[in-house]
């Protein structure tokens, strides 16, 4: 008996009263709530109060400065973000359209790399399974400066190795300024996020050999070519895979703070681009000392993504496809 069917036979125990459980059996579901204890006491103090916190502080006007000029306000902060602040609205916008950019081109390339490495006909495959994945041991910041540094007008490789390729005038002056052009800046930051592609690259990798092989030789005898394959095998078969990472890639993609910060220091540069949600949330808390304002535009954006994370929940019955459950 496994813990959660000990905690279900204690509900039923209580809810219906029929049988009484035998004493191994109470004693397997306190030992599974023991082992469980630990998690829910760091939820309950880390989590759950700081949220409850949070919530209490967004019905306030509160200066961490000065706590005790707190005053209470009601839901005047939510109203000023939702209605009054055009700031908000804009910096959400920014948030989704950057997100709508990075977000296919980051699974696509995450997805492609992994059928890469999981080829049988590359040589080398845990080398450069290694090489890929040591980028995502270097700090955040670290990253960023470097990228600052890799995709500058001037001396970038990227734009020389553009240049180089096509003839196009990439560098100087008149060069693709990746980082300080409207246009770009979202490509831009988004190659950041392909140099960190390793932690998806190791969870698709083991979706691709969680695919039976049986089904390849069979698909394969009967002519299958490996875009065939591709689409009407590994892909169905990893949807599960794919479900994961897209949910934790839109999280992200809403929380994205670090680039932008670090690089401008939250000014929004280049024409504002770059003043995304959580840096104008970071700006109202931290800066301007609006607390009680921040922990209203927290848990607003709590509330979206918890919209989104449940609608792809709702439509993942459509296309995603779980071998031990009947669909």
């Amino acid at each position: 008996m496994s813990l959660f069917e000990g905690v279900d036979l204690l509900k039923e125990e209580r809810a219906k009263g029929k049988r009484k459980l035998t004493k191994a059996e109470k004693r397997e579901a306190r030992t599974g709530l023991a082992f469980l204890s630990p998690w829910m006491i760091g939820f309950l103090l880390f989590y759950l109060l700081p949220m409850i916190a949070s919530f209490v502080f967004s019905l306030y006007d509160f200066n961490p400065a000065v706590p005790d000029e707190a005053k209470f306000i009601g839901f005047q902060n939510w109203q000023r973000a939702l209605v009054i602040d055009e700031e908000v609205r804009l910096s959400f916008f920014r948030t989704i359209h950057f997100t709508a950019i990075s977000l296919p081109i980051s699974m696509i390339f995450t997805l492609f790399l992994s059928v890469l490495l999981n080829s049988e006909h590359v040589i080398g495959k845990n080398v450069y399974r290694t090489l890929f994945y040591m980028p995502t041991m270097i700090p955040l910041v670290a990253s960023v400066l470097v990228w600052n540094g890799v995709l500058n007008e001037q001396t970038g490789w990227v734009n020389v190795i553009i240049e180089w390729l096509t003839g196009i005038e990439a560098v100087g002056t008149n060069g693709l300024r990746w980082l300080a052009d409207p246009k770009l800046v979202y490509y831009g930051y988004t190659m950041f996020g392909l140099w960190g592609v390793g932690n998806g690259m190791i969870i698709f990798l083991a979706g691709l050999q969680g695919v039976p092989t049986e089904i390849y030789e069979a698909a394969q005898i009967d002519g299958a070519g490996f875009w065939k394959r591709l689409i009407r095998i590994t892909l169905p078969l990893i949807t599960p895979v794919i479900f994961y990472q897209l949910i934790l890639n839109v999280i992200a993609s809403l929380q994205y703070f670090l680039a932008p910060f670090v690089l401008n220091d939250g000014t929004g540069f280049p024409e504002g681009m770059t003043r995304f949600y959580m840096v104008y949330f970071y700006k109202q808390s931290f800066a301007f000392f609006n607390m009680g304002y921040g922990a209203a535009l927290a848990w607003i954006m709590f509330i979206v993504a918890l919209v989104i994370t449940g609608v792809l929940f709702g439509t993942a019955k459509y296309w995603v496809y779980y071998a031990a459950e009947e669909r």
